[in-house]
């Protein structure tokens, strides 16, 4: 069964007339309405009767197609359109796409209808979305058109062959609208520039690979065979050499090292120099658009009187005691993120004890190791569970808030929803970075769980190895299983539902009659409809990855130099990934107009702030650069002997060791049997990383010495950084002298003319 329905004849309307306006089924469908076949006179076929009434009322053509669903071809009126760019004094005049015949850009005209969609109102006093809750719709799709624009973009764009190509972002936009072109502008623009930065990143990668073995303190601790350390649990840990853990200290010096440092400063300019950059490429791209001075609240009030003109625009509101609600629900949250974190700290203590406790040779040897890359993966699997729940506990706040406007909503739930996934994913790493190591007591008086399990320790050669670790793997995992789920999961899902059961078709059956030829729409609406469902939220899940991924990249770049590499590969990917799911994989998008990323542009600045304060603390606290220096040059040979000929870090490993006395042991720690090759049974004394006195384990004057140096840096490194930082937004002027003469031309041109008029009128 199909037919076309006219339920408002497009003859009543003085702005169109029959012999100008094309045939209706030449033209194209503005959207689709997907709805079960329900039984006649039963609720659901009663509502969406009146639903489609009310559009009949406001001069929409529709057309319905019946098969396994019924489908509802919707085109909206040409006046609604003239009312748009009266209003708006069409904005779009320079955004004509190939689809000459349309009086507004595709993209314009799907955003009106599917906000007059979304904003007609049933006598029930119900809108579509709560229709489609109520199973009366099932879905509300603008259809992927047929034509050059999107073979040329599925051909050029949505393949993996042209991953190294240039974006067609203008005719990216012509499709998808204003607000999807600038997402791939700028995550062109942030792959291209992360080039640079994954290129140094690698530079100090390979330099530190190349002084691996020449470290003075790496080789002080393969050389020390002699030192022995106390035992790293309590149960059936032995006494070990500190020689044992050669080369876990020359990874270590691979990541922490001078080169690090500079690295840290350089991507804290780094990301000011983008987000700078950035800025001008967005103006120079939104000047070509003339969207440079649009306003979103104009566009928004001109929507709503074209929908009804007897709308009035609701008023801004502001409560205090709603927003003390929500300051208080948004904490109660980050606690519980942050117990989260807890809760993993306590699985890799555990872990701990129980893998030195285990009869398998290695994992005794390792369990430190193993903990920390079981813990990252658990890390994982929590950011994936907990990205789920974040989502429906700001959306809950955002309920709550009230916003005014969509975009109010938008910007509201960007910032909620980002900080919660920032607890997320970086709780567990803030931890290690610095805190573990740094609150587990000493020997003798160690800091336990539950008075049982003792805190984890860091490696006499540093903390920032278990740092680098986690995050190697968190990104790794996050980059690899995230991204083949996010491509085969829509595959998949297009791919059982292309395979669903079709309709057979149907025959006339009067005598004479030949079969009934198919609806020429019919083919294409049904391959829409079996393509994956998208959501407000479709585009905005991409932000989100990649700030994510942005804050990962430069937060804790220190302690992992090979961040912005694996983010740059990523990336390469990503970009065509998202295309062919938006192409090939998902319906078509609702256009949306911007002219800029929107409050993402804030985030990105905060992480730039973070990243320098995080980067600064990671060499202050996580990295061994400050004691090193700090003994060179006030205990090292080269200062209190004079000597010029040795390495001044010589003697800094046994000088950064406390040493403990064995019968000061607490009663948990049972004593281990000593292992082969000791050359002594009877152990006295071990050592351990602190600077404490061996008499009552009070903190020595070197640990003072380096606390003050540890401050001093963070304070130096935080305001020089932030320095920098100012000195490079004030030197790259965010809007390009190109696109303030261009607007000084137009404003001197329009002013003549109206000057040339008032003339020309005057002498009349």
């Amino acid at each position: 069964m199909q037919d076309e329905i006219l339920l408002t004849p497009w003859r009543d309307f003085p702005v169109e007339d029959a012999e100008s306006s094309p045939s209706l089924d030449e033209e194209k469908w503005d959207f689709v309405l997907v709805s079960d076949i329900h039984e006649v006179g039963s609720e659901r076929e009663i509502k969406r009767k009146k639903f489609l009434d009310e559009l009949s009322k406001k001069g929409f053509t529709i057309k319905k197609i019946e098969d396994q669903k019924l489908f509802y071809g919707v085109r909206a009126p040409k006046l609604l359109f003239r009312q748009y760019q009266w209003l708006l004094r069409n904005p779009d005049s320079r955004q004509q796409g190939p689809d000459g015949h349309h009086d507004v850009a595709v993209t314009t005209r799907i955003r009106i209808v599917n906000f007059i969609l979304q904003n007609t109102v049933t006598p029930d006093l119900e809108k579509l979305r709560d229709l489609i809750k109520k199973k009366v719709f099932e879905a509300a799709f603008p259809l992927h058109e047929k034509g050059e624009l999107s073979e040329f973009l599925k051909e050029k764009w949505a393949r993996w062959r042209v991953i190294f190509c240039r974006q067609p972002i203008e005719k990216i936009r012509w499709y998808f609208g204003e607000k999807v072109a600038l997402y791939f502008a700028w995550l062109g623009w942030y792959t291209f520039l992360l080039g640079i930065a994954a290129a140094a990143g690698l530079l100090v990668f390979v330099a530190g690979i190349t002084v691996f073995n020449s470290s003075q303190v790496s080789k002080e601790i393969c050389e020390a065979k002699d030192t022995i350390m106390c035992p790293l649990c309590d149960q059936q840990c032995p006494f070990w050499r500190l020689s044992d853990t050669c080369t876990y200290a020359k990874v270590t010096h691979m990541i922490d090292n001078e080169g690090t440092v500079l690295f840290a400063m350089f991507m804290a300019i780094w990301a000011t120099v983008f987000l700078e950059l950035w800025k001008r490429q967005r103006a120079r791209v939104v000047t070509d658009w003339d969207l440079y001075g649009w306003d979103e609240e104009e566009e928004e009030l001109a929507l709503e009187l074209i929908n009804n003109l007897q709308h009035e625009p609701r008023q801004y509101q502001h409560s205090y005691f709603r927003s003390t609600i929500i300051l208080l629900l948004v904490l109660v949250m980050i606690a519980v993120l942050v117990g989260i974190a807890h809760a993993l700290v306590i699985y890799r203590v555990v872990a701990t004890a129980l893998f030195t406790q285990s009869s398998s040779e290695f994992l005794r040897e390792q369990a430190n190791t193993v903990a920390v890359m079981t813990g990252a993966v658990l890390h994982y699997i929590t950011i994936v569970i907990m990205s789920k729940v974040n989502r429906r506990v700001a959306l809950f706040l955002c309920d709550l808030e009230k916003p005014r406007t969509f975009s109010q909503r938008e910007n509201t739930f960007t910032v909620k929803i980002f900080t919660f996934q920032f607890f997320t994913n970086f709780s567990s790493l803030i931890y290690i970075a610095f805190f573990l190591g740094r609150i587990n007591g000493h020997p003798g008086n160690y800091v336990r769980i539950a008075g049982k399990w003792r805190l984890e320790e860091c490696h006499p050669s540093g903390c920032i190895t278990d740092l680098f670790i986690q995050m190697a793997i968190i990104m790794l995992l996050k980059q690899t299983i995230s991204n083949v789920m996010e491509y085969l999961n829509p595959w998949i899902c297009h791919q059982l539902r292309r395979k669903r059961p079709q309709r057979p078709k149907k025959r006339r059956m009067m005598l004479g009659e030949e079969e009934e030829a198919e609806d020429p729409c019919k083919r294409q609406w049904l391959s829409n409809y079996e393509l994956n469902e998208v959501n407000i939220f479709s585009l905005f899940d991409e932000f989100l990855e990649m700030v994510i991924q942005y804050s990962f990249t430069t937060i804790f770049v220190a302690a992992f130099p090979l961040a912005p590499l694996l983010a740059f590969c990523n990336n390469l990917f990503e970009i065509h990934l998202d295309a062919i799911k938006m192409m090939r994989l998902h319906r078509r998008m609702v256009p949306r107009k911007a002219n800029d990323i929107g409050i993402w542009l804030l985030v990105l600045e905060a992480i730039g702030i973070l990243a320098v304060i995080g980067n600064g603390l990671v060499i202050a606290i996580t990295s061994d650069f400050i004691p090193v220096l700090v003994y060179k040059y006030t205990y090292s040979p080269c200062v209190i002997e004079n000597s010029t000929g040795v390495d001044c870090s010589t003697g800094y490993i046994n000088h950064s060791l406390s040493t403990f006395r064995v019968q000061d042991f607490e009663f948990y720690t049972k004593l281990p049997q000593m292992p082969p090759g000791f050359a002594t049974n009877n152990i006295t004394e071990c050592r351990y990383r602190d600077y404490r006195n061996a008499d009552d384990y009070s903190y020595t004057v070197q640990f003072w010495h380096i606390f003050a140096a540890r401050l001093a840096f963070l304070i130096l490194f935080e305001h020089v950084a932030l320095c920098v930082k100012l000195i490079a937004a004030w030197y790259i002027p965010d809007v390009p002298l190109s696109v303030k003469n261009t607007f000084l031309g137009r404003k001197h041109s329009d002013l003549r003319k109206e000057l040339s008029m008032m003339e020309y009128s005057t002498e009349v």
